[in-house]
């Protein structure tokens, strides 16, 4: 078998794109851009900041974001084998298990935008992915047989998973919790309300492709995003939007698959099914206040397909654009919420 390893499909870039003035733009300005990198989450992260010149610690803020993506990778990866989530999966008892805050704060986000979005998602399906070979576990050499995911999908559901404060419970023992299509967006939430707490109130902050962004760049311009083409050859720009004091996250298909015998299998996997996705929708983009939020939604979406999203975004009041596939091309579709946005 020929797997095609591809980094997730949630990338966007940054651009400079001039739309107001606010601060100087010379020498004389008060004001500098920090730029700041690392890896996290076995991903990436870039943050830039802008601040008064010589004010902020570069070397202390650099330290404190390091620790605290630290502190969230160890509460909630499933590639550390004695993270606090780990754990909890190892764990095959049925009573209360006592989590931190952090983890029950996403845990609770997840469950409710898994009964938001009717299951599509589901944190619980991490069997169902590990099977696939999208989560810690070794790719299988095969495609997994009938009788394997439905063993998976009869040890996975959102509503076998119950949290009351902090104490989470499993109705199956053999529950498997995968937070990888929320824990990012968290990631940059809490970075971003860091940043805040040490009054800086100017930034951009990605993980993974998960944005979360506020204030304006060091010249006095919007932050603005580009969403990305949705195809797997190369990267290129589809359309650039003005997100202002918001986070955005997109999901889509075009990066993390393998082949088998011609045929692609998508990394989102539909909790329904146990199968990988197969329909034209191609990539979900969602803005929001919360990172953690856009980030759920966004993978919700790219799960129903494209109709469905569409109703179950203009429902909901979510900023949305769609990308799909037709006989003619890319179509785009985004909700009336969506439409300020666009530059």
């Amino acid at each position: 078998m020929n797997f095609n390893r591809y980094i997730t499909a949630a990338f966007m870039a940054i651009v400079t794109m001039l739309v107001s003035g606010c601060f100087p733009n010379n020498e004389s300005s008060p004001y500098e851009k920090v730029k700041l990198h690392g890896r996290t989450m076995g991903t990436t992260y870039n943050i830039t900041l802008v601040t008064e010149k010589n004010v902020v610690d570069k070397t202390a803020i650099h330290a404190e974001i390091d620790q605290l993506l630290v502190d969230v990778n160890q509460s909630m990866s499933t590639y550390i084998n004695d993270s606090e989530l780990s754990r909890f999966n190892q764990y095959r008892g049925q009573n209360p298990v006592q989590v931190s805050p952090e983890l029950a704060l996403v845990v609770t986000e997840a469950i409710r935008l898994g009964q938001l979005s009717q299951g599509k998602l589901d944190v619980t399906a991490g069997k169902i992915i590990n099977l696939w070979g999208f989560g810690p576990d070794k790719r299988p050499d095969v495609v997994p047989s009938e009788e394997d995911i439905a063993l998976a999908r009869s040890q996975s559901g959102i509503d076998k998973l119950v949290i009351n404060g902090d104490q989470l419970t499993k109705l199956v023992p053999e529950l498997y919790v995968d937070l990888s299509t929320i824990a990012k967006g968290y990631g940059a939430d809490v970075v971003a309300e860091l940043l805040e707490t040490r009054g800086i109130n100017n930034y951009i902050v990605e993980i993974g492709g998960e944005m979360r962004l506020k204030g304006k760049k060091e010249t006095g311009e919007l932050w603005h995003v580009a969403i990305e083409k949705p195809v797997s050859e190369k990267r290129a720009v589809h359309q650039i939007i003005v997100p202002k004091d918001n986070a955005v996250a997109t999901s889509g298909d075009y990066r993390n698959y393998f082949e088998e015998n011609g045929k692609r299998y998508s990394h989102i996997i539909d909790p329904h099914t146990a199968q990988p996705i197969d329909h034209k929708l191609v990539s979900v983009t969602v803005i929001h206040p919360s990172s953690m939020t856009a980030d759920g939604l966004s993978t919700a979406m790219m799960v129903m397909g494209e109709e469905k999203a569409l109703a179950f975004a203009e429902e909901n009041d979510i900023a949305a654009l769609l990308i799909y596939k037709s006989e003619n091309g890319f179509i785009e579709q985004s909700t009336v919420k969506f439409m300020q946005y666009p530059k």
